[in-house]
């Protein structure tokens, strides 16, 4: 038998898995801590990985999500088992929906126990819970198939089109020891997870030929374009090809809002009248009226660059596909565009920047005025100038009436800067992605946040002092859902359900952990504090009053609410 000193060196579950990450450039853990994997968390802290450690898992899994949407590489959550695993599935369904890369890592209970029902702590399946609601499910029961399981993950996670995988961890696995270099030796360093997608030459060819017959061409991008990081391509198609472009939300800043060509002031009639429109990472889901009906006017040719083939014709038939990475498929496009490239015409041109001209000037009218008290605009306004003052700041946004009028009001100049609810349309996705975008990029970042859905995650305030994040919440607050002057349709003592307290202290929740907590009246006061909080880099909240008669029933997808729609019909 060995002496002491001839004892091979041991490591354990919980080092493997920090290894396998740390192997794979992850460098930063969202999570929140708990049985069983408290110790995890303590080990990969002291192992040299950044460990932030929320209030709530889905809050952890939505700042996940975002790191993964700004890094091209997979966001981690860590959460325990159960309860806190079904908390993280929220947001990794949501992931993988809006094609964010992340990966859910949650503690369990042992499989011979679940599988027996026997009643262990927090039992439950959670391999197959999460299947419906990710890309990939995965889990590993020895030590030794941690480094596979990992680099599983990662791969699936980022290759082909981005989006959550679910890496299922019992607590017996992480005490498992095995000798130290044959651990090291099981871990796998993943090579070009999402290689590049060349797309058939037929089909770029097929998708030139669609351009130059075009009268009245249009570019729609996407946030999958934002996330593809081909910035200066997609720069080079727009201007040498001439075309007016419009940018989804998460889109604004590829190019700059200002930018000659974009359409965003003159939506409705671009969508309406424009004859072939590619669409750049983008997909004809309900943000686009499933691209029919009187949105789009008259019926249209489609050019569609997506990674994924199953994408295409699901909702319209596209004439043009392009299968392949972003990256690939807008280069091989500027290789097509030649010196003998034909523009598209100024009538097209001209009829789009007189219909620009008209709006932007009823805009300017109307962000000009000063209405007390403060309305969504008034108060927009200011955060317009300072984006404008500082385009490098990065925006979260999320609300009804706070989101839809801030796409439209605040430009952006710089991409990736603006974060906001994506493809569900959901709420409380405000702290978790204010988080991960001010420890991601290292820069301010300023929530604009409607006051139901700051509800959603507003504890994370306390998480956002704790790590002394340079992050300013704005809380738009007009004391309720929509407006703060519904009522009790049976006039009973209780509230209406979108009404909320009068006058709430937002500010004083961020001062009871030790930032700073303002409010703001006007748009002058709002611009002073943010201009504030901005340069101190310490966190902020602003509670900015705003007139509460101000806001529209769900925004503008009215034509959502069952009841809303059947009046409408019926009035026609």
């Amino acid at each position: 038998m060995s002496s002491d000193n001839d004892t091979p060196a041991l490591t354990d579950g919980f080092h493997l898995v920090i290894d396998a990450l740390k192997l794979n450039g992850i460098d930063t853990i969202y999570g929140l801590p708990g049985i069983p994997i408290t110790d995890l968390t303590r080990l990969a802290q002291a192992e040299g990985l950044r460990v932030i450690s929320f209030r709530h898992e889905q809050n952890a899994g939505n700042a996940a999500a975002a790191a993964g949407f700004l890094t091209q590489k997979p966001g981690i959550c860590l959460t325990v088992s159960a309860p806190g695993f079904l908390n993280g599935l929220t947001a990794l369904a949501n992931a993988t929906v809006n094609c964010f890369p992340m990966i859910l890592i949650s503690g369990s209970s042992e499989r011979e126990i679940v599988d027996l029902q026997q009643g262990d702590y927090e039992e439950m399946d959670q391999l197959n819970a999460a299947k419906p609601f990710c890309k990939a499910a995965y889990r590993v029961l020895h030590a030794q198939d941690i480094g596979i399981g990992v680099a599983r993950a990662i791969r699936t996670a980022l290759s082909g089109r981005p989006g959550g995988v679910y890496l299922d961890l019992p607590a017996k696995l992480f005490s498992q020891t095995m000798e130290a270099q044959a651990g090291q030796r099981s871990l796998v360093k993943v090579v070009d997870p999402a290689p590049r997608q060349l797309p058939a030459p037929d089909t770029v060819q097929r998708a030139l030929e669609l351009l130059k017959g075009a009268k009245r061409p249009l570019i729609l991008l996407g946030k999958g374009a934002a996330y593809a990081q081909a910035d200066v391509e997609i720069r080079n198609l727009v201007e040498r090809s001439g075309i007016p472009y419009l940018p989804m939300s998460m889109a604004k800043g590829l190019l700059p809002d200002t930018h000659a060509q974009s359409a965003s002031a003159a939506r409705s009639y671009v969508l309406a009248e424009a004859d072939v429109v590619m669409l750049v990472g983008a997909r004809l889901n309900w943000l686009l009226s499933h691209g029919k009906g009187k949105t789009w006017g008259a019926p249209k040719r489609f050019i569609q660059i997506d990674i994924s083939p199953t994408e295409i014709d699901s909702n319209v038939p596209i004439e043009a596909p392009l299968i392949g990475d972003i990256g690939s498929c807008v280069s091989a496009l500027l290789a097509g565009i030649g010196p003998g490239w034909t523009k598209p015409s100024a009538e097209w041109t001209g009829a789009i920047a007189q219909r620009k001209d008209k709006n932007l000037s009823k805009m300017a009218e109307t962000l000009s005025q000063d209405p007390s008290p403060m309305n969504f605009h008034s108060a927009l306004g200011a955060i317009r100038e300072m984006v404008k003052a500082r385009p490098d700041i990065m925006v979260v946004n999320e609300g009804a009436n706070t989101l839809d009028f801030a796409r439209s009001i605040v430009d952006m100049y710089e991409p990736r800067k603006r974060l906001d609810c994506g493809t569900w349309g959901i709420m409380g996705i405000g702290m978790g992605f204010a988080v991960a975008a001010a420890v991601t990029t290292g820069k301010p970042v300023i929530a604009i946040e409607g006051d139901s859905a700051f509800g959603f995650s507003g504890m994370e305030v306390e998480t956002i002092c704790r790590y002394n994040l340079p992050v300013c919440i704005v809380v738009f607050n007009n004391n309720g859902v929509y407006k703060g002057t519904d009522v009790n349709l049976a006039k009973g003592t209780d509230p209406a359900p979108t009404v909320f307290v009068k006058g709430a202290r937002y500010d004083l929740l961020m001062e009871a952990f030790g930032g700073k907590g303002v409010t703001a009246a006007t748009p002058q006061e709002l611009s002073h504090a943010m201009q504030e909080a901005i340069a101190s880099g310490r966190p902020t909240l602003i509670n900015a009053l705003i007139d509460e008669t101000a806001g529209t029933e769900s925004g503008r997808i009215t034509n959502l609410n069952p009841q809303k729609a059947a009046t409408k019909a019926q009035a026609a």
